[in-house]
């Protein structure tokens, strides 16, 4: 029986070594790559079946320069372009030829092993040439190693390497991978510490519309890829972060970025963000980076549309820490609302730079009818303050004065009688005793209350909450701005009452 041909069979044993290796870039005459040594020990390739093994690789001082260019290519694509470009396209290969010249390649890729491969000072320059000025960053410092790297499904490579941002900022990868199976596998910790932020000015300046006048950048990120399942956290932190002076851009968000910056900066001026994501590297429309981006996108957005949704979600306030309600003709915080002003303190205390507007409401109606009662009860407490004065005995201010039921006819009486109005009296021309919902009602009805006692009651009620703030943290007073509302009632709020103070961080 005659075997069929079997093709080219081919094998290397030995040593290989690339030195001194460079690529210039024609027009400009930048140099794109190069290195001083690539090493290959103890190589052994095989062809049909494709077969390499290695116990050592090592590239020592090597370089990569990347540009992108003013239309968003990377240098490294021209590169490409103008290598396959260099052939004429108006020559076609006879077919014949083109059989010959292109093998066929085998349909899997599965015996590699490389004991190890060494990277050691490795840099690579990085320009980004579609900003005005253009951004440029370095990784310097470049070494590591990853050993045990093989094809075999139940293998993982030990990989270890370090470098430095632009000489300062050191970056620290350490993990386990195997890029080389069939499903791939990383299980990667990436820390990188202390990037000075200035230098991205022009990245900040396009697409925030302000230049960065100082902050440092730190990340610390856990990836594990397993069968195509990726499951990630990505803790960023960001120290003294400021945005500088505006800068005109069309493309830069009309959002409030600073007050965005002021809301997720805490009292030591650092901004620490927990982003999870989690997803299926199957789905063409996943990107790591993309979703990253997004959810600190809709973090500012959140920051800067519902500033009290988040400092309620970080301080236990909830998103009605944005409003404190009263009861009806009072300016008395209620349990509730002292609950609200105690996670607003701590929030503001939390963020020294924040700013509060206070603006005090009422329900004109409610308020109304309520501000009488208080008055009418205010009235009650004043002739048991007169009482107590006349004994002697030390009293406390009339509104924490308490009637006992069993005095309250008593002192209703005196108060009753002592109102200016004309009263119902007897046939001898004596005031006529009345039951006490008769003397509560002439005396409600006698008394007026305009607009000008519902705006006090409304500026009683900001200044009680301020007052609670200072109390409650460590505010300045400088922070807190009681301002004049436009109306005596707020804007309506679902579920929430007229007799309000609204809250408005600046």
């Amino acid at each position: 029986r005659i075997k069929e041909p079997q093709g080219l069979q081919a094998t290397f044993t030995g040593e290989s070594r690339l030195a001194k290796f460079g690529v210039l870039e024609t027009t400009t005459a930048d140099q794109l790559l190069r290195w001083e040594s690539l090493a290959l020990q103890d190589l052994s390739v095989g062809y049909q079946p494709l077969s390499i093994r290695a116990r050592k690789v090592a590239l020592a001082d090597f370089f990569a320069y990347i540009i992108i260019q003013p239309g968003g290519r990377l240098n490294l694509q021209e590169i490409v372009t103008a290598g396959r470009s260099a052939e004429p396209a108006d020559q076609p290969k006879p077919a014949s030829t083109a059989a010959r010249t292109e093998p066929r390649a085998p349909a899997t890729t599965r015996d590699i092993q490389i004991e190890e491969v060494t990277l050691q000072g490795g840099r690579v320059d990085f320009q980004d040439r579609t900003l005005k000025p253009s951004y440029n960053a370095d990784l310097s410092e470049i070494g590591g190693r990853v050993s045990g790297l093989s094809s075999a499904e139940t293998s993982l490579a030990d990989v270890e390497l370090r470098g430095k941002m632009n000489g300062a900022a050191p970056l620290e990868i350490i993990g386990k991978v195997n890029p080389l199976k069939q499903d791939l596998f990383v299980d990667l910790r990436a820390r990188f510490t202390g990037m000075d932020l200035s230098p991205a000015s022009p990245y900040s300046g396009k697409y925030v519309g302000y230049v960065i006048e100082k902050g440092k950048l730190s990340f610390d990120l856990q990836y594990l890829i397993d069968k195509k399942k990726l499951s990630s956290e990505n803790k960023i932190f960001v120290d003294q972060f400021t945005f500088g002076e505006k800068v005109e851009s069309p493309d830069a968000t009309s959002l409030p970025v600073k007050l965005a910056v002021a809301l997720l900066k805490d009292r030591k001026g650092e901004i620490h963000l927990d982003i999870p994501v989690t997803g299926s590297l199957d789905d063409p429309q996943f990107s790591i980076f993309r979703i990253v981006l997004q959810v600190i996108g809709n973090l500012i957005t959140k920051a800067v549309t519902s500033p009290f949704a988040l400092l309620g979600a970080a301080f236990g306030g909830g998103e009605g820490m944005q409003y404190v309600e009263f009861d009806p003709g009072l300016a008395r915080i209620p349990p509730d609302g002292q609950k609200k002003v105690q996670a607003l303190a701590a929030a503001l205390s939390e963020k020294p730079s924040l700013k509060l507007e206070i603006a005090g409401y009422v329900a004109p109606d409610a308020d109304r009818e309520g501000l009488k009662r208080y008055l009418l009860q205010r009235k009650v407490k004043a002739r048991k303050l007169d009482d107590l004065l006349k004994k002697g005995v030390a009293v406390p201010p009339v509104d924490e004065i308490v009637v006992a039921p069993d005095e309250y006819e008593k002192y209703l009486t005196l108060a009753y009688r002592a109102e200016p109005f004309p009263k119902p009296r007897n046939f001898i021309g004596m005031v006529k005793s009345l039951p006490v919902p008769e003397m509560e009602k002439l005396i409600l009805t006698n008394i007026e209350v305009g607009d000008g006692e519902l705006r006090a009651l409304a500026s009683r009620r900001a200044n009680a909450v301020r007052d609670a703030l200072l109390k409650a943290g460590t505010i300045d007073p400088e922070r807190l701005f009681i301002v004049e509302p436009k109306g005596l009632a707020p804007e309506k709020k679902d579920s929430v009452k007229d007799s309000r103070v609204d809250f408005k961080i600046v």
